[in-house]
Order: C-alpha cells, then sequence, then structure tokens
C-alpha cells in the first residue's frame, strides 16, 4: 500500500509541476509577434475577468489537507485519510484562492481600424494614455492581443 501511496503522491505533484509549465511563443517564450498599426475608432469601457489561476491555492490547500489527514488513523486508513485529505484540500484552496482573486477588474474595449481598412476589437486593462483618433500598434493576437500607442 505504502508503494501505490508514494506513485499516487509522485504522479500528483508530477500533474502540478506539469500544469505551471509555459509552452510557446504566447507564453513568454522566443517566438514571432503580429504587429498591426491603425488608429482608434472607438474605446468604451467596460470590465473583464481575470485568469488568476496560479495554482498557490490549491497547493497549500492540498499540502494542509495531507497534513490534516495524517493525523487520522493507521496503516491504509490513514494512508486513504491523507489522500482524500490532500484532494480535498486541493479542492478548497484552489475554490478560495479564485473566489478572492477572480473578481473583474476595470478595462476598456478598444476598436481599431488597422491601415488594411480592417476593424480589430481588443479588450485590455485601461491605459489611460489611449485616446480616440490615436495611431496605436495592436500587438499579438487572440487573448494576447494588445493596443499601445505609437511612438
Amino acid at each position: 500500500m505504502k508503494t501505490i501511496f508514494s506513485w499516487l503522491t509522485i504522479s500528483l505533484f508530477g500533474l502540478v509541476l506539469g500544469g505551471c509549465a509555459a509552452v510557446g511563443a504566447g507564453s513568454g517564450g522566443a517566438g514571432e509577434m503580429e504587429i498591426r498599426s491603425g488608429k482608434i475608432e472607438q474605446i468604451t469601457q467596460t470590465q473583464m475577468q481575470t485568469n488568476h489561476d496560479s495554482g498557490v491555492g490549491a497547493i497549500l490547500g492540498g499540502i494542509g489537507g495531507l497534513g490534516l489527514g495524517s493525523l487520522i488513523g493507521q496503516g491504509t486508513g490513514r494512508d486513504v485519510a491523507m489522500v482524500a485529505g490532500a484532494l480535498a484540500g486541493a479542492a478548497g484552496g484552489n475554490y478560495v484562492e479564485k473566489k478572492k482573486y477572480d473578481q473583474p477588474v476595470d478595462a476598456q474595449q478598444i476598436i481599431v481600424r488597422t491601415q488594411s481598412g480592417v476593424l480589430v476589437s481588443v479588450t485590455q486593462p485601461i491605459n489611460p494614455t489611449l485616446r480616440k483618433g490615436m495611431n496605436v500598434y495592436v500587438e499579438g493576437a487572440g487573448n494576447e492581443a494588445r493596443v499601445v500607442p505609437q511612438s
């Protein structure tokens, strides 16, 4: 049973670390970034959901649950209590982290007409230097797109 518990612990630890890995150009790695230029046609104040899934809450909750589970029973029952405590603690810690840090933040939806005539809409945290009619760059694409002033 100790061997199974050891493998389960190692597998869980590997999954947690694997979830923290950054892969690809959009995650800060080397790569190309598409940059388009244009002029701001409209700026609308809005809110956007943050993406604060750092995993710290799940890790701390899992460690706490593991510690509490180790205080229960003996032998196989103790092993089961430790695994159940770690899983329940990880779920609870993740919930608490999301509840506290995943609050909507003020943002702006910016519509840019590129030089090719295409309209591009980007929602991003508020940048007070941006205003209607300003020449800007649209850096990146998809969720990673950002509007920045041309210098």
